[in-house]
């Protein structure tokens, strides 16, 4: 099923946080609902959150009954800004958030600001699934029959609405016939690879191994990897903006002299910004200094303990070998390349 969708105006979505443990699926009824679910990663990962603030748009649309075409609109505006403070470093929650929003607002009736927030958010998550299945089909190019692949966090199905990023690119070239193994790193705090990308490849049958993310090092190092891929939270101008641990997995690619890749939709680009404008998340200390947030018993540090947890790092555009889009795979020099094959 898709990771998240509209039906009987209410936004439904695979609740992430439950994952391995139990298949759950979570209904978000009005607006704070959702961004509880954007806040807590039960919804995560760049693509689908774009599609969550396009539907979390129209969802604040049909909270209640309006007796004003204006009411309505500053009530949406009001959600919107909301929505937008839950998670500062994916740029593609703003996109679809704003892209519901500007469509909305062209409504001259109540009803019609719904149909156009709906039908907008709709649009958002099915050319999500169409790019990302172009994504795949077009990355696939630089994957050959044996590779071994290492990659980082949840880039499939359950971070977009369906298919995935860097690991629909994995899943086209397997659909190729090509034969795949994947290394899944843990992605330490909140183990998105460990439990969410090891149980989508196991689900489809691709063979994948689980790692620490310490061990990334040893495994180039070894040559049980030729190739690295990852997924992006934002591309500037001179980085990339994806998982903590992502820009380590790029030092040590350029080190053992391994293509280190990125796979990212366009709306993922904010190409009129750079590294250094970028506000970095930084989450709960409790997310390290306990074993399980969820049961929040076992301590895995002192509890006074001082702590810094971002939740993303840049990696400079240098460190990177390519990138895969939807428009097709962009080469070094980017600040020439990416302009002109994104027409941004």
């Amino acid at each position: 099923m898709r990771t998240i969708l509209w039906e009987n105006n209410t936004i439904k979505l695979i609740d992430q946080r439950k994952l391995p443990d139990t298949f759950e699926v979570l209904e978000c009824k009005n607006v704070v609902e959702l961004g509880e679910a954007i806040k807590t990663l039960a919804v995560r990962g760049a693509p689908a959150l774009e599609a969550a603030g396009g539907y979390g748009v129209a969802l604040a649309a049909f909270e209640r009954d309006f007796t004003s075409v204006e009411e309505i609109k500053e009530y949406i505006k009001k959600g919107a800004e909301y929505l937008a403070s839950t998670r500062p470093t994916a740029v593609n929650l703003f996109v679809g958030i704003e892209r519901v929003l500007k469509e909305a607002l062209k409504g001259e009736r109540v009803e019609e600001v719904r149909e156009l927030a709906l039908k907008e958010a709709q649009r958002i998550a099915d050319e999500d699934v169409e790019r990302n299945r172009k994504m795949g089909k077009i990355g696939a190019e630089l994957f050959e029959d044996g590779d071994s692949i290492l990659t980082i966090c949840n880039t499939g199905s359950l971070a977009t609405v369906y298919w995935g990023t860097a690991l629909g690119v994995i899943r086209s070239a397997v659909e190729e016939g090509k034969k795949i193994r994947v290394y899944a790193c843990e992605t330490r705090p909140l183990n998105q690879g460990s439990r969410l990308t090891t149980w989508e490849l196991m689900q489809d049958g691709i063979d994948v191994t689980l790692i620490t993310d310490s061990m990334a090092g040893i495994v180039m190092q070894k040559g049980m990897v030729n190739k690295v891929i990852a997924g992006a939270d934002r591309i500037v101008r001179d980085a990339v903006f994806n998982k903590i641990g992502t820009y380590t997995l790029a030092v040590l690619a350029k080190h053992h002299g391994i293509p280190f890749y990125i796979a990212a939709p366009k709306t993922t680009f904010d190409w009129s910004k750079k590294a250094d404008d970028v506000k970095i998340e930084e989450r709960s200390r409790e997310e390290i200094i306990y074993c399980n947030v969820k049961c929040g018993k076992t301590l895995m540090a002192p509890q006074d303990v001082k702590v810094y947890n971002p939740a993303f790092d840049p990696t400079p555009l240098e460190l990177v070998s390519a990138i895969i889009t939807e428009y097709g795979i962009i080469h070094p020099p980017y600040d020439r390349n990416v302009p002109e094959i994104l027409k941004l």
